[in-house]
């Protein structure tokens, strides 16, 4: 059986800005299968962002460098590829939504980037009644970006990516704005449209304890290197997380301090909910 290649691969990939004299990414190798949710972490200055301007083409095309190896984007080289012609591929939403929100109204907004390719209107009206249903934000239409919440900002910052059919999502730090609640009903969003949509998701993101039952697999960079890539489950429990910029979750830490002093749990768990099911179902057998 044929195995399909991975929907963003870096291959021998390395990366030095013009004003750098050091290289920033160093022999990176990364695949990323179609329908993926990744997890990015690492510490600040480790190469996370610039491993994802490597995949929307703002690398080489807007930052000049060094650039060794290759980044292949949905089958094609994106050193070979214009930003624009990879923006239909690759959408990207920033860590505040106001660098990306500028109309005056939610329905401009969104649909701005459709007009602006030639995208008819018949389209247009369609894949806009399309997006506002889908984020659940048709009520807010009509109003203007400076009336919303963060949260409601950070969705039709999505909208407005989502509605140019990307294969790719790529979210630098999107709850950094929020509330724990909102961030946790706009992770569940994300995880719905990856599921529905069968869209790649890269989310850089500080607060793992919001990704533990959602992401597939999570990336850890450090100093320009990809220094471990799995599943979250085998991940997390690495001990020298903490040394590269990854913030465990306390009930994480808490199994593996109990793992350290000899007392053995039935199973590891992500959450906190897990954790207490775990608890009560051990009490409930003595």
């Amino acid at each position: 059986m044929e195995t399909l290649a991975p929907i963003i691969q870096f291959v021998d990939f390395s990366f030095s800005y013009s004003n750098s004299s050091s290289p920033i990414l160093k022999n990176v190798n990364l695949g990323i299968n179609e329908g993926e949710f990744i997890l990015l972490v690492g510490t600040s200055g480790c190469g996370k962002s610039t491993l994802l301007r490597c995949v929307n083409g703002l690398i080489p095309h807007l930052y000049n460098g060094t650039y060794q190896g290759k980044v292949i984007v949905d089958g094609e080289i994106v050193s070979e590829k214009n930003v624009s012609e990879l923006a239909t591929k690759v959408g990207f939403v920033f860590q505040n939504p106001e660098n990306q929100i500028f109309m005056f109204s939610v329905e401009k907004d969104i649909v701005f980037g459709l007009e602006n390719i030639g995208v008819e209107r018949e389209e247009i009206r369609r894949r806009l009644d399309w997006v506002l249903k889908s984020l659940n934000i048709e009520h807010l239409r009509y109003r203007a970006p400076y009336e919303l919440s963060d949260g409601q900002k950070q969705r039709v910052a999505i909208a407005g990516t989502l509605v140019m059919h990307p294969k790719i999502l790529i979210l630098d730090e999107p709850t950094s704005l929020l509330d724990p609640r909102t961030a946790y009903e706009f992770i569940l969003t994300l995880k719905r449209l990856n599921k529905e949509l069968g869209i790649t998701v890269i989310v850089v993101e500080h607060r793992i304890d919001l990704l533990t039952n959602v992401a597939d697999r999570i990336v850890v960079m450090d100093n320009g290197k990809i220094l471990h890539d799995g599943s979250l489950k085998d991940i997390i429990r690495l001990k020298d997380l903490h040394l590269h910029g990854v913030a465990v979750p306390p009930i994480v830490a808490l199994q593996n301090s109990l793992s350290e002093s000899k007392i053995h749990l039935p199973n590891f768990c992500l959450n906190v909910k897990d954790f207490a099911k775990m608890i009560k179902k051990e009490a409930s057998n003595r």
